[in-house]
């Protein structure tokens, strides 16, 4: 890991506390962390830091929603979001760091406006399939933007909007799905030095702050309107994502 300045230490700071938050109270906050860590961080080393600090996350996520989860999306999701991890593995063997930089924030803005969309179609009655080949398509993609980019967040959306599961089940589905796929990466990771000792102890230095996002993720919840929320996060995240791209 490199020596970091005081903003790239502010900026790993807020990615970890923004991680904590996402995972138990405001999953609109999850896409910001993977810009921050770009613009703090080599692109690569990046997305290795981040994706220790989603696994320790995901250790309050997934005891939160324990028995929220599921269980039988999972058959459906992860075998194809394997295969997404592996192509993702083998497309960063091939990818420099100065152009894993502007596809980060590529991946990002697509994401957004998959969101968008979302929220915009919502009210419609559009009809989302739900045959299997609809759960290996977004399971593969969210295996990809994964690996590449921690940023699957909103096609893991898209699909379990299209499922109609309760709000309590959604949360706990998804936290789950993360959970297990972000452990899938960490061997392919560490194949490629994205994910090392030194990212390692980075992630541990950060747990306080993740579990005060965490924490702080419960009370929010309750207390900050979605729809302001949403805008702001996403005004925020485009502007970090276009700034990767030049």
């Amino acid at each position: 890991m490199p020596e970091l300045s005081t903003p790239a230490w502010i900026l790993v700071a807020a990615s970890a506390l923004m991680v904590g938050i996402s995972k138990t109270g405001m999953p609109g906050l999850g896409i910001l962390p993977a810009l921050l860590m770009a613009h703090a961080l080599p692109a690569q080393k990046s997305v290795g830091a981040l994706l220790g600090i989603l696994i320790l996350g995901d250790l309050f996520a997934a005891a939160y929603h324990r028995h929220n989860a599921r269980w039988s999306h999972m058959p459906r999701l992860l075998p194809a979001a394997l295969g997404g991890i592996v192509t993702g593995y083998f497309l960063l063997k091939v990818v420099t760091d100065a152009q894993l930089k502007p596809i980060i924030g590529v991946i990002v803005l697509a994401m957004l406006a998959v969101n968008y969309w979302r929220t915009k179609t919502r009210a419609k009655d559009l009809h989302i399939p739900t045959q299997w080949w609809f759960a290996a398509a977004l399971g593969f993609l969210a295996g990809l933007t994964s690996m590449m980019a921690n940023a699957a967040g909103p096609v893991m959306v898209i699909y379990l909007l299209a499922m109609r599961l309760p709000k309590v089940e959604f949360v706990g589905t998804t936290a789950w799905f993360f959970f297990v796929v972000n452990w899938l990466k960490v061997p392919f990771s560490m194949n490629l030095e994205m994910m090392t000792a030194q990212s390692i102890r980075l992630n541990l230095m950060l747990l306080p702050l993740i579990a005060l996002g965490a924490l702080a993720g419960m009370f929010l919840l309750k207390r900050i309107g979605q729809k302001a929320f949403d805008v702001v996060v996403r005004v925020l995240a485009v502007a970090a994502a276009v700034k990767l791209l030049f």
